[in-house]
């Protein structure tokens, strides 16, 4: 028993001894380890021939060069609807009928007039008939009988006109008149019509110089598009009509439209504390497509443009006051070795530069340290 006990202790002193031994030799190997020079490793880049741009972008919608409000000449109540939102019409087309309302005051009035003509050239022709038998036998001269005929022209025209006045009030038109019906509201331009916000029973107002009226229709031409959008002050300068523009619609994906700058205003608007000029371009539609009116879209502008240049991302690129510097490379293996050169820089995207004097394609310049834990192993 005592043997086994013996055993037992030289076991667990070598088992403490051999533990020891291990976390003593652990942390002289890690101060080791932290002791020695940490090599950073570069990502090696190669300058390229690439194209680059800057660009703005404004935002905004399109929507159709002319968009032409339609609106009845004549109050009433809007009868019949001839057309709906999304149907393509053409200029003179029906869209609506209006049922005139007549004002009780006016209509009064008018067959009152009537009356009084009918009353008047009744009156006007039994003088007419006396002078004409009297002229007849010479009893009255040329002078008198023609005066007496005009007269009596002159009460039928008045007749005809007071009739005419109340045809318009009762009915909207009179019935000798040449020009179309006023009750029937036609197109003005051909196109599609975007919205009519009346419905069959709504009463509507004439256009006239103390009203805008009622809008029986929208009607626009689909085919001539612009966009319209905005441009902050710091960038207006920059811009010029007759520039491209590619236009990206939120609601077509993968999908964007060429479109040319026609305008820009000359006088901004303070928006959101910042002055905003607006802009308008001209969109083109490729054969086939449509694009509905009020999508909101980006229109990017490019304002310089340098095609097949030497290129390097622009966080290679040391600035130091008005001089640029690269870190050029002179050894790859077994350790990287660099040496700063001087460059001459030209356009930058923020994300790539021009290489305008300094390098060639086949030099290589250093680029972003790897991260240890990301490095290939050999």
């Amino acid at each position: 028993m005592a043997k086994k006990n013996r055993l037992f202790k030289k076991i667990v002193r070598i088992f403490f001894l051999s533990l020891t031994g291990l976390v003593v030799f652990s942390t002289f190997y890690f101060l080791w380890k932290k002791a020695q020079p940490v090599v950073t490793v570069y990502e090696i880049v190669t300058p390229k021939r690439d194209t680059i741009e800057t660009k703005t972008v404004a935002t905004g919608n399109v929507e159709p060069r002319y968009e032409v409000l339609i609106k009845p000449q004549i109050s009433g109540i809007i009868s019949r609807l001839m057309k709906e939102a999304g149907q393509m019409v053409r200029a003179g087309e029906i869209i609506a009928q209006i049922k005139v309302i007549p004002e009780m005051v006016q209509l009064n009035n008018a067959e009152s007039r009537v009356n009084v003509a009918e009353i008047n050239l009744r009156q006007i022709e039994e003088v007419f008939r006396r002078d004409e038998q009297l002229f007849n036998r010479q009893v009255i001269s040329r002078e008198e009988y023609e005066a007496s005929k005009a007269a009596c022209d002159k009460a039928k025209e008045e007749k005809n006109n007071a009739l005419s006045a109340l045809e318009i009030i009762r009915d909207g038109i009179a019935k000798n008149s040449r020009v179309e019906s006023t009750t029937q509201i036609r197109s003005t331009i051909s196109g599609m019509i975007l919205d009519i916000p009346v419905k069959e029973g709504n009463s509507v107002i004439q256009s006239n110089n103390f009203n805008d009226g009622t809008t029986i229709a929208s009607v626009a031409d689909m085919n001539d598009m612009i966009f319209r959008g905005n441009v902050d002050e710091t960038e207006i300068g920059r811009i010029r009509e007759g520039m491209p523009i590619k236009l990206i619609i939120g609601a077509i994906e993968n999908r964007s439209f060429d479109a040319i700058l026609e305008y820009v205003s000359p006088k901004g608007v303070e928006k959101s504390g910042a002055i905003q000029f607006e802009i308008k371009a001209a969109v083109h539609i490729p054969e086939g497509d449509f694009i509905r009116a009020g999508y909101s879209a980006n229109a990017e502008i490019v304002l310089k443009r340098a095609d097949n240049v030497l290129t390097v991302p622009e966080s290679t690129v040391e600035f130091q006051g008005d001089s640029a510097f690269v870190q050029l490379v002179t050894q790859e293996t077994p350790e990287q070795v660099f040496e700063r050169r001087f460059v001459k820089t030209g356009l930058s995207d923020g994300i790539k530069i021009e290489i305008v004097d300094g390098l060639t394609v086949d030099n290589k310049v250093r680029g972003a340290a790897i991260d240890p834990k990301n490095k290939p192993k050999n």
